[in-house]
């Protein structure tokens, strides 16, 4: 293994950018000097070799003798009918180079021997005899060549893992290294560090740290990494610090992450005393089980030249048998006879599990970072079957179709039922483009009567065909739904999938409507943001459709199954919400780059978002004026002063005057601020406490003098001159040069700090000084004399900018680096180079191929199970996986909570359905007649149309008047001709005068 690449080797960011923060540079370098060879081209190699690829290692060599055959094309996504008895490898070479123009890839055609494998680094057998794999893998082993070997039988799976004698781990988990700020070192043979209790600390035994910026006990900082015992949630210790220096204060104590090293068994060894990884806890003694039942299936090979027959009980009695011969404890479980019977079956959801489990393991070989599975992982979803399915011999034999790998395993009535499926499903990017490849795959909708839509706004970006697989260079500015749904038609020309560009949500349930969800079986989630998530979860729960919900975050995934009257749905749980940074740590008391970051989006937002749209706003809308006068506060003098500077004080007339005011800029934030801070708060100014102020999570700032010559000053005056340029729709310059001579030649008035300036030190003290103090009418109009109207600014143009991160001309990410840079060296803070200064400001989700695929795996094995028509909760498995541990957990999902009224129990999923567009008064009878309820208010959305507390006057009128008629009085608006029903939420007492919470009333209009 290559873990010596050189250091200065490129690596495409754009292309790679969001891999990146998964893998890190370096170990994406040393993937890059690995040479891959990956055996067998059906669908668990070509899954294997298609994520190896869009990883981005050296070279991929495809090995294959066979051709193409029906049963490939369950799961070979590159297979085509038309390649039928064509050479696998020669087919899916050049589909394969597609993907990335980075990694050659070669074909072998020949039966694999050692003298051919030695030239590889990484080795991965899929579809193989145990012969081969144990003449390849033993060979290897003694050349310290690592190997994988991955094998799939219907809702089977299999992966060894051997990485040599002595591998190297540099990164077991990929977390970021923790870190802290210090409150007290202890000078004692324990060496107690206490933490500030604002954050408890998340470091666990074991682990190695080392300080900085410690005062007193110095002899800490950068000190070889110590190891640790972990006391409490502030508290562990480091070994003996008696003979250090006494701790002052200050201190910042960070992980060091250690490299380890790790010792794996031959597969010769290791065959006869395994290790396992778990994969599902609830079946703790599967793994053991299952590898006797492997070792017996090759067994049975050997002695018939075949595998066992799809539901052949004789042949399935075979391999039990041999199954006990080989381990007679393990090899006499039930299970082993369902592994027999589906041994044939070929299942792209399985591929996409194992296959991309397996390809993880090869990036792990290849760089050294993740902990590989030692050495054993074993996997099924036998629950994909219903428990009280009886399928015979008949039902399962080949039709010589290219489904025959499924039927083999769910019979043929199953895939009629699939390919009549009526399925939605909601993005297109690089979950929507897994799930696309399986749902064709698979034949989900690709029956006479199956259709399936997917919508996505997005146009295709470069960074997303590093994961997005669907998608090629020349796709790029293409808009993602149609194209995934082009290239899976052209995998499956019988599926029947309709692209659209539509936004899911409330502004667009004219065509989202009604019949349209009615006429689903299910709705499939493939999003990225939460709001958009809860509002199809809402959706399916009014239409009572199963969801499948999902989502990754780098090597992490989880999935979801929501099934109506069964589970709760994805808005039952939430998430605790992301951790905000107090104001005044952002304005004045920054201590981690983060800060820093947050407070350079802030100025981007501020001066070239929300200050030009104030000034856009003022020159196209007559009514602006009049709705600033109406803000609270000292909104309204804030926004015209805002308004008055752009389009008056401060207003450019050449792109000199934008250098101008770029290098005023540049005074005002890092300069002047930071002396005025020092003025009030010297450091050396102690609180009432007598404390010094300075201390703890409060960082001493310096102030920066502008220099030029020095390249970080000279990339915000630049960043920030043509950023302003363009909001004026000026012609921008972006010659360094001569913008450093022109801002050499500026000379500013020195800053005297000023008696009497209030500055927050605590958000409460923030708060007030925002709520405080109104401006008076004479100032306002004084500010509004001295803009000009619209007629004198004819001609005047100012934009917005929005925030674009993934485009490294237009100064967007300049700004944001130079701007939190230098705050970072005000305060002394490390600062952070461009990549990580996207990652953290852009708010990019790290992600990666395998992860991605894995998840739309298990979310289609949930699939097979809905439309199977299971019911019974402890049949489904929502998951979470971590696939740098690696860590698999499935649980049942969660019931439905339930409630209760009077004598009746109930859940999310119940309702009262009411038909017909009758008076208020006939509804309210209906609650107070069939439950002895009286009705206490009726809202629909926001509106109220009825309560306790109306006028009688208004009451009685609208008692007589039908609901429609009310909607439309109070909201004003006519309802909209493809809305068939409302939902009304009704509040109710009970006959003791007692609040009632109760289920929303669904009310037909039509």
């Amino acid at each position: 293994m290559l873990h010596n690449a050189a250091k200065d080797m490129e690596i495409d960011e754009s292309l790679y950018s969001r891999q990146l923060y998964v893998l890190g540079h370096e170990a994406m370098r040393r993937m890059a000097q690995s040479n891959v060879l990956i055996a067998g081209m059906r669908g668990l190699g070509v899954e294997i070799a298609k994520n190896i690829v869009l990883g981005g290692v050296k070279a991929v060599t495809i090995q294959d003798t066979g051709k193409a055959q029906w049963g490939d094309l369950s799961s070979q996504f590159f297979l085509r009918e038309e390649d039928l008895g064509k050479y696998r490898v020669d087919v899916v070479q050049p589909r394969l180079a597609e993907l990335n123009r980075y990694v050659p890839i070669s074909i072998y055609k020949k039966e694999l021997q050692e003298e051919f494998v030695s030239d590889f680094n990484v080795v991965v057998l899929t579809n193989s005899s145990i012969e081969e794999q144990r003449k390849i893998a033993d060979f290897c082993h003694t050349k310290d060549i690592c190997v994988i070997i991955a094998d799939t039988k219907g809702l089977f799976g299999q992966i060894f893992c051997d990485f040599g004698k002595s591998f190297t781990v540099y990164d077991d988990n990929g977390e970021q290294p923790l870190s802290y700020m210090v409150a007290n070192i202890e000078q004692s043979e324990l060496g107690v560090v206490t933490c500030l209790d604002d954050q408890r600390q998340e470091f666990q035994d074991g682990d190695y740290v080392t300080f900085t910026e410690v005062h007193g006990m110095t002899e800490l900082n950068e000190c070889e990494p110590r190891k640790i015992k972990c006391l409490g949630p502030y508290t562990f210790s480091i070994g003996d610090t008696s003979k250090f220096s006494s701790y002052s204060r200050g201190g910042i104590v960070k992980q060091v992450k250690t490299a380890r090293k790790i010792e794996f068994k031959s597969f010769s060894e290791s065959l006869k005393s395994p290790e396992f990884v778990i994969s599902d806890f609830a079946k703790f003694d599967r793994p053991a089980q299952l590898h006797a039942g492997f070792q017996a299936l090759h067994k049975f090979v050997q002695s018939n030249q075949a595998l066992p027959g799809p539901r052949n009980e004789k042949d399935a009695e075979k391999v039990l048998n041999l199954a006990k011969e080989i381990d007679s404890e393990n090899g006499a479980a039930d299970i082993i006879k369902d592994l027999a019977m589906q041994a044939t079956g070929d299942l792209c959801p399985m591929q996409s599990v194992i296959g991309s489990i397996a390809a993880q393991e090869v990036m792990k070989a290849c760089s050294g970072k993740f902990m590989p599975i030692v050495q054993w992982f074993y996997f099924d979803a036998v629950e994909c079957i219903p428990a009280d399915t009886v399928l015979t011999e008949k039902d399962c034999k080949p039709k010589k179709c290219r489904y025959d790998g499924q039927i083999a395993v769910f019979g043929e009535k199953f895939q009629e039922i699939l390919g009549n499926q009526k399925y939605f499903l909601v993005g297109a990017g690089a979950i929507g483009c897994e799930m696309l490849k399986n749902w064709a795959m698979i034949g989900l909708a690709c029956g006479s009567n199956g259709q399936a839509w997917v919508t996505d706004m997005d146009i295709i970006e470069r960074s997303n065909l590093n994961r997005q697989f669907l998608f090629r260079p020349e796709n790029v500015g293409k808009t993602k739904s149609a194209t995934a749904a082009n290239a899976c038609s052209q995998m499956n020309p019988k599926f029947n999938i309709y692209p659209q560009e539509n936004r899911v949500g409330p502004e667009t349930e004219n065509i989202y409507t009604d019949d349209f969800f009615e006429n689903l079986d299910g709705v499939t989630n493939a999003l990225d943001n939460v709001d958009a998530r809860i509002y199809i979860d809402r959706r399916c729960v009014y239409y009572r459709k199963p969801l499948l919900e999902s989502g990754t975050l780098g090597t992490k995934g989880n999935v979801q199954v929501v099934i109506p009257w069964v589970t709760e749905s994805y808005s039952s749980s939430h998430d605790p919400p992301e951790k905000s940074i107090p104001i005044c740590t952002l304005k004045n008391f920054p201590n981690a780059i983060e800060h820093t970051l947050q407070w350079a989006r802030d100025q981007f937002e501020g001066i070239f978002k929300q200050a030009p749209e104030s000034a856009e706003q003022y020159l196209k809308d007559s009514k602006f004026v009049e709705r600033t006068l109406k803000l609270p506060g000292v909104q309204p003098a804030e926004t015209l002063e805002t308004v008055k500077k752009l389009l008056v004080d401060e207003r450019p007339a050449k792109f000199d005057d934008c250098i101008m005011w770029a290098r005023k800029l540049f005074e005002e934030n890092y300069t002047n601020q930071i002396k005025q801070l020092l003025f009030n708060f010297p450091e050396d100014y102690t609180t009432s406490s007598n404390t010094p102020f300075w201390s703890g999570p409060k960082r001493c700032p310096h102030p920066i003098f502008f220099d030029a010559s020095n390249s970080e000053h000279l990339d915000y005056v630049v960043a920030a001159a043509n950023l302003r340029a363009e909001m004026y729709g000026m012609t921008e310059r972006a010659d360094r040069s001569y913008i450093q001579k022109y801002a050499e030649k500026i000379k500013l008035v020195e800053f005297v700090p000023r008696s009497g300036i209030k500055i927050a030190t605590t958000d409460s003290e923030a708060a007030s000084a925002n709520d405080d103090g109104c401006v008076d009418e004479e100032t306002l109009q004084r500010l509004l004399s001295q803009i000009p109207n619209c007629q004198q600014l004819d001609g005047l143009q100012i934009k917005a900018i929005e925030f674009e991160k993934d485009d490294d001309t237009n100064f967007h990410m300049d700004f944001i680096v130079a701007c939190s840079n230098l705050r970072a060296t005000n305060y002394n803070i490390p600062t952070a180079d461009r990549h990580k200064s996207k990652l953290i400001a852009g708010k990019i989700i790290p992600a990666i191929a395998t992860t991605t695929s894995l998840i739309v795996g298990l979310v289609n094995l949930e699939l097979y199970k809905i439309v199977s028509g299971q019911k019974k909760v402890e049949r489904f498995k929502n998951g979470f996986i971590n696939i740098a541990l690696p860590f698999f957990s499935f649980s049942e999902p969660m019931k439905a909570a339930v409630h209760k009224y009077a004598n009746e129990y109930w859940t999310l999923w119940d309702r009262f359905d009411i038909k017909g567009d009758a008076k208020l008064k006939d509804l309210i009878s209906f609650f107070q007649k069939k439950h002895g309820f009286e009705v206490t208010m009726i809202c629909y959305d926001v509106a109220t149309l009825f309560s306790n507390f109306m006028d009688n006057t208004k009451k009685e009128r609208r008692l007589e008047m039908k609901i429609s008629e009310i909607i439309v009085e109070v909201t004003k608006k006519e309802i909209p001709d493809h809305i068939k029903s409302i939902v009304l939420e009704v509040c109710c007492d009970d006959q003791n005068g007692k609040d009632v919470e109760i289920p929303y009333v669904k009310y037909s209009l039509r």
